[in-house]
């Protein structure tokens, strides 16, 4: 069965629907899933921790200050040890409180401990639901990675959406599993002298979220990073490079045994012909710099393919489909995603982007949204693309 073995942290607050946690806690733990659960005060004025405890085979937390000896580490440390969260209910007061890293119990606590991936259920008044600020900590949360199911009138939505929405989460959850993904992200720097470099922009957010998103779909991940300023994802190994040539290097030692290789990174075209390793003074008033072109990476793993999936980018400020197109050709891939980088929302540096995917036989156009969304987007297609050959 598709949640056998896995690991299952349901966190419980004081809406009145909260009984309904019950009924799916109960689910999980009859299709061999590891269920723990968190209960806030106000979830336990409603239900019984006792009752749960039955239900889920498992100590119920109710303190983040539990002293009982029942957990291995701190209560909200284990419980943020899983494979997926599920909120139920996700009243206004939790949302609020997650979305601004409050971790004043164990619920919200736990939030903020934890990795895995966030399945959100909202349950409120109306009135409550459409407030401004409950919308805005929505948004915020969504764009972090949290899904949310959730009925515009703020109601609960029923069991079986419940269900079919952890369902779904676990199959897109092992589209790769077994699979070796390379994924490059960030710039790359070459340098004139011993402080001075050329190089391109990029934060790295795009490739960063890719490899997460590659991750959560249960591949081995492996990211070659530029010098990008974000800290090293959660369980995926991590490859630092600088220069266009040793993230060659880096890709060519892991390239062996990959299925699939996702090329984000904002490789530098050009580098110094001759760089010295001393300052270079001021004295002349006009120095020449000669340049040379650094290695077409993709286009060398184009030519070793066999049979790999390879992904490219396109950051263009113009004929974006034409130059997608190609690249595909020229460089043997199966996906291209460009983007207007002059284009608000899309450029560098920001948090959004808007992706043109283009294949051999198709050409998908999708709307600004956020790159972690924008990832999962990218791994869906991919999972899409090696369904087709597989077939």
């Amino acid at each position: 069965m598709i949640l056998e073995g896995k690991k299952i942290t349901v966190g419980i607050t004081g809406g009145f629907t909260a009984y309904k946690a019950a009924d799916i806690i109960g689910w999980l733990k009859s299709a061999g899933a590891q269920v723990q659960v968190a209960m806030t005060a106000s979830a336990c004025q409603l239900m019984s921790p006792l009752m749960l405890q039955v239900l889920s085979g498992n100590p119920v937390a109710t303190e983040v200050m539990d002293s009982s000896g029942r957990w291995k580490a701190s209560p909200h440390i284990a419980l943020a040890e899983c494979d997926l969260y599920i909120l139920l209910p996700a009243t206004a007061n939790i949302l609020a409180k997650a979305a601004h890293g409050i971790a004043d119990e164990i619920v919200s606590a736990s939030l903020v401990a934890n990795h895995a991936p966030v399945l959100c259920f909202p349950s409120m008044n109306v009135h409550m639901y459409e407030n401004p600020a409950t919308q805005s900590n929505l948004q915020l949360l969504q764009q972090r990675g949290w899904t949310v199911v959730a009925q515009s009138s703020g109601r609960l939505v029923d069991d079986a959406q419940i269900e079919t929405a952890i369902m779904e989460f676990f199959r897109r959850s092992q589209r790769l599993e077994g699979k070796k993904v390379i994924v490059s992200a960030g710039p790359t720097y070459e340098f004139i002298d011993s402080v001075s470099f050329v190089g391109t922009r990029g934060s790295g957010k795009m490739g960063y979220a890719v490899a997460e998103a590659a991750a959560a779909a249960g591949a081995e991940v492996v990211l070659v990073a530029g010098p990008v300023a974000l800290g090293d994802p959660h369980g995926i190994r991590v490859k630092h490079v600088v220069s266009a040539a040793e993230m060659e290097a880096a890709i060519a030692e892991e390239y062996g045994d990959a299925d699939i290789v996702i090329m984000a990174a904002a490789v530098a075209d050009y580098r110094p012909q001759q760089a010295v390793d001393h300052k270079l003074k001021k004295g002349l008033a006009q120095r020449q710099l000669d340049m040379v072109l650094t290695p077409d990476i993709l286009a060398g793993l184009g030519r070793q393919k066999g049979g790999r999936l390879l992904v490219g980018f396109a950051a263009e400020t113009d004929n974006l489909e034409q130059y997608a197109k190609g690249k595909l050709a020229e460089k043997n891939l199966d996906l291209v995603l460009a983007n207007n980088v002059s284009q608000e929302g899309a450029g560098f540096d920001v948090d959004t982007n808007i992706l043109t995917a283009v294949t051999a036989d198709n050409i998908e156009y999708f709307p600004k949204m956020s790159k972690k969304a924008a990832a999962e987007q990218i791994i869906a297609l991919v999972a899409e693309l090696l369904d087709q050959r597989d077939k």
